[in-house]
């Protein structure tokens, strides 16, 4: 991914193209560089101008070195709110219905633009995805299901070629990810989403890959209204296996103190 440094070789030509990286989401939070030696040959810089480089990134907080064990991109993304804020949306659970319009808009923007600017190869990631989604539905691994939804939906933010779009994605993903808004992992568990969820998913990667924008657009959005009934009815269905259990027990304790008083008269 790096390529040999013009502009004389500099420090500040070094680290500007590794910053650029980080910018455009080829390098993303965690990843490690390559060893300074084999950096230093990819990008035909010497090593006293690469380590200058990467100080300047460590001091701008996009790179952090680790003794012995290398140097990392930085956690760039960040929260897209506060603790204080994420905390008080964990205490309204209504929130939920404004971070799914929220993602309703900016996902349907996302498909667009990948509809009018995605490569060959972003082409061929997203359809990767899908056949990995085909197969962990065939194996009816929900986990796994839930994980590849958000790799599916973060390659198409990547497919827009927009970095300002596609780190507010990021950010807003990871919210996804924590369960700040709502248990993935029960939308997949509930016994027809998922199949109707894997349909949406084709429909929306075979619209952008035939460069069908308006339809691209307008399949996102039929997906997260989707994903907004569906948590619904996933909520009711959990509830209502709570309540069952719950009578279950008590039905189970009353009949034993019942079977309990018997053997004592």
């Amino acid at each position: 991914m790096f390529r040999k440094v013009d502009q004389g070789r500099t420090a500040d030509a070094a680290a500007k193209q590794i910053e650029e990286l980080i910018l455009r989401g080829v390098l993303n939070p965690g990843d490690r560089l390559p060893p300074e030696r084999d950096l230093c040959v990819e990008m035909d810089v010497s090593r006293p101008v690469l380590r200058e480089a990467l100080k300047l990134l460590e001091e701008r907080n996009l790179l952090t070195s680790r003794q012995g064990g290398g140097t990392f991109v930085e956690d760039v993304i960040g929260p897209i709110f506060s603790d204080a804020v994420i905390a008080m949306i964990e205490r309204h659970p209504s929130a939920t219905t404004d971070y799914l319009e929220f993602r309703r808009d900016m996902e349907a923007t996302a498909a667009s633009h990948a509809a009018n600017r995605a490569s060959a190869t972003d082409h061929r990631t997203l359809k990767e995805i899908i056949d990995r989604m085909e197969a962990a539905h065939l194996a009816e691994d929900h986990r796994q299901e839930a994980e590849l939804d958000i790799e599916l939906h973060q390659a198409i933010g990547e497919a827009a070629h927009n970095v300002i779009l596609l780190h507010s994605l990021r950010s807003c993903y990871r919210l996804l990810s924590n369960g700040v808004f709502f248990n993935r992992q029960r939308l997949y568990d509930h016994p027809t989403a998922r199949v109707t969820l894997l349909e949406q998913h084709k429909e929306i990667v075979d619209r952008i890959t035939s460069g069908d924008a308006a339809g691209a657009r307008d399949a996102s959005q039929r997906h997260v209204d989707f994903v907004r009934s569906s948590l619904a009815e996933a909520e009711d269905i959990h509830n209502r296996d709570e309540l069952a259990d719950l009578r279950r027990q008590q039905r189970h304790q009353s009949t034993q103190v019942t079977a309990n008083r018997m053997k004592r008269s």
